[in-house]
């Protein structure tokens, strides 16, 4: 048999498990670590040299400790940023990351009005407007910058209460319609890994039906590209994989985000963390 790559997953949270699932769907057999840094959530308020010295300094240790064959950066923020430095510094290392599906809404939408739900970090970089320049050129844009979603949805996975006013709040500004022409935004990108969590409650919640656009098929798809050429197929493997949750702050997660983590079959980390021995600020 061939042998089983190791697949680890980054974020800054619990979004990445939306790729998480994704990747575990593609490649059953292989080996897969995730890592939520939720020492350094939330990103977004974090200066550019700020995050690029954090997740440099946790995927050291994260390298260090686990040697895989591919790392995975669940995020749309440090993917826009740290990229280049990631690959730079393991060159041997293939490093995927996440964007905003900008294109995908694009060719998808029948209106031609698109929306961009993102950090508002996302929103103004200028990776996301190159996108926008790029595939999306013919259609209205809206940008939203959310300052909460994301910890909304790390709180939804902790076990709390999602108020349904604090979600349609933060989505309102993505529904546009032409007064004119009665066009409306029929498809929104979801700009941050963090955001398909809480897709249930988008969709009951919206004023009108929409495409919910979820990047983590595509990264699944890549990923699953590049193991191929140097693995294989997914196939059978002699033992079970490993399938294994890191934090690094190195507290053991309460029974709601326990639960959480089963059903994406991840059993919770055993305290402390292996990550706390992370190299990070």
């Amino acid at each position: 048999m061939s042998p089983a790559p190791k697949i680890l997953v980054f974020d800054s949270g619990l979004g990445g498990l939306t790729v998480f699932a994704k990747i575990l769907e593609a490649r059953a057999h292989a080996d897969l670590v995730y890592c939520a840094d939720d020492a350094g959530f939330p990103y977004g308020p974090l200066g550019e040299a700020e995050l690029v010295a954090r997740v440099m300094g946790v995927m050291e240790g994260l390298i260090e400790a686990h040697a895989p064959d591919m790392v995975v950066i669940a995020c749309n923020t440090a993917s826009t940023l740290v990229l280049p430095h990631l690959r730079a510094r393991w060159p041997a290392t293939p490093f995927v990351g996440t964007v905003p599906a900008i294109k995908p809404a694009a060719e998808r939408s029948r209106s031609r009005m698109i929306s961009v739900l993102a950090t508002p970090g996302t929103v103004a970089r200028d990776y996301t407007h190159g996108l926008i320049a790029s595939f999306a050129d013919h259609c209205e844009v809206t940008l939203v910058g959310s300052k909460n979603l994301a910890r909304l949805a790390e709180s939804f996975m902790h076990g709390a209460v999602v108020a349904d006013a604090d979600i349609a709040c933060e989505i309102a500004p993505c529904f546009k319609e032409n007064p004119t022409t009665g066009a409306r935004t029929d498809a929104i990108v979801l700009a941050c890994t963090h955001y398909p969590l809480l897709l249930e409650l988008f969709e009951r919640l919206a004023p009108w039906p929409v495409a919910w656009i979820d990047p983590a098929p595509a990264i699944a798809r890549r990923a699953d590209q590049l193991l191929t050429a140097t693995f294989g197929a997914d196939a059978p493997r002699q033992g079970a994989p490993e399938r294994r949750a890191v934090f690094t702050s190195g507290r053991p997660p309460e029974p709601a985000l326990a639960a959480a983590l089963a059903r994406f079959g991840l059993a919770p980390p055993p305290c402390p963390s292996p990550a706390s021995r992370e190299r990070g600020p």
